[in-house]
């Protein structure tokens, strides 16, 4: 197995922890039941034009009587296929770029919901990831996730514990790439003996287990600062940016050294290794790039010496 499970779960987690936070009482006695036993949640944030520049969304959702109409396209969403629950961010206020964000509850029943194209991924293949397109969706006053106008809070706090679940997913890559070059080494044999007893093999395989040790602690101490009641919210951002940040890094190496451990059998589809090497580097352009996070981490750690003064 890949990491796409991990994918599909996360992208619905989303959803269903958002409403959790700020649904009311009626969307959660109508929603949470479901999403806990039927349907599968999807996050509708990114768009073709509006990426690590989230807010530069263009999607609308203009006032009609009790309801909000809302027209655009929405892509990058994860379970696009399999969804029944979309959460769509659309600008209920166009000149304001944040303020102006309001996040949506949208049944794939509703008419004028489109399911657009696929997108052809490197990897996590298994995922769906695709297209919506909204053409004259009507939604209720009551299908408003927490207040108008303030969606961009959603975004970003679920956003920021979204984070740390993709961290936890590449930890998993990186172990489990990690656990198939060691296998291999131990079992393939070059010039009488097995390969993990060259230098140049078992010192590889350590160094990753050291890496893979490490992301471990940062990825648990993320979570812990997250349940943490008393915890600040530049504490949760920074940690889990640094989660996000470092498990990217340590699983695209780890998986390229798996690959090279397996030799030429690491560039076929008969062994394990190619898929973990296509998999890994989804991890440092989705839910915010490497370098989306080096900028949170820095704006949080300089955030913090200005409030020691």
């Amino acid at each position: 197995m890949g990491i796409e499970i991990p994918a599909l779960y996360k992208g619905h987690a989303g959803t269903f922890s958002a409403l959790l936070r700020w649904g009311s009482e009626s969307q959660k006695r109508r929603y949470l039941p479901l999403l806990a036993t039927k349907w599968v949640g999807a996050y509708a944030m990114s768009e073709e034009d509006a990426g690590s520049d989230a807010f530069a969304i263009s999607t609308s959702a203009e006032k009609s009587g009790d309801d909000f109409v809302i027209n655009g396209r929405k892509y990058w969403t994860t379970n696009y296929k399999e969804a029944e629950l979309f959460l769509i961010f659309a600008k209920t206020q166009m000149l304001d770029k944040t303020a102006g964000i309001t996040a949506f509850i949208v049944e794939r029943s509703y008419p004028g919901l489109t399911i657009g194209k696929e997108v052809n991924k490197l990897g996590i293949r298994a995922s769906s990831t695709g297209e919506l397109i909204l053409h004259n969706v009507h939604v209720s006053q009551e299908n408003v996730l927490g207040r108008v106008g303030e969606g961009s809070v959603v975004a970003v706090e679920t956003l920021n514990e979204g984070r740390i679940g993709i961290a936890a997913q590449l930890l998993g890559l990186a172990q489990g790439a990690h656990s198939a070059a060691l296998a291999y080494a131990q079992k393939r044999q070059q010039f009488g003996r097995q390969i993990s007893s060259f230098q140049g093999v078992h010192f590889p395989l350590a160094h990753m287990a050291t890496e893979i040790e490490a992301t471990r602690l940062l990825v648990y101490n993320a979570a812990r600062i997250t349940e943490k009641k008393n915890a600040t919210a530049m504490e949760r951002l920074q940690t889990s940016a640094m989660a996000k940040y470092f498990a990217s890094q340590v699983a695209e190496k780890v998986a390229s050294e798996a690959l090279e451990i397996f030799g030429g059998n690491g560039y076929i589809k008969d062994f394990p290794a190619e898929k973990f090497y296509r998999d890994a580097k989804i991890g440092k352009i989705y839910e915010g790039t490497s370098n989306i996070q080096l900028r949170t981490i820095a704006t949080t750690i300089l955030q913090g010496k200005q409030d020691k003064r």
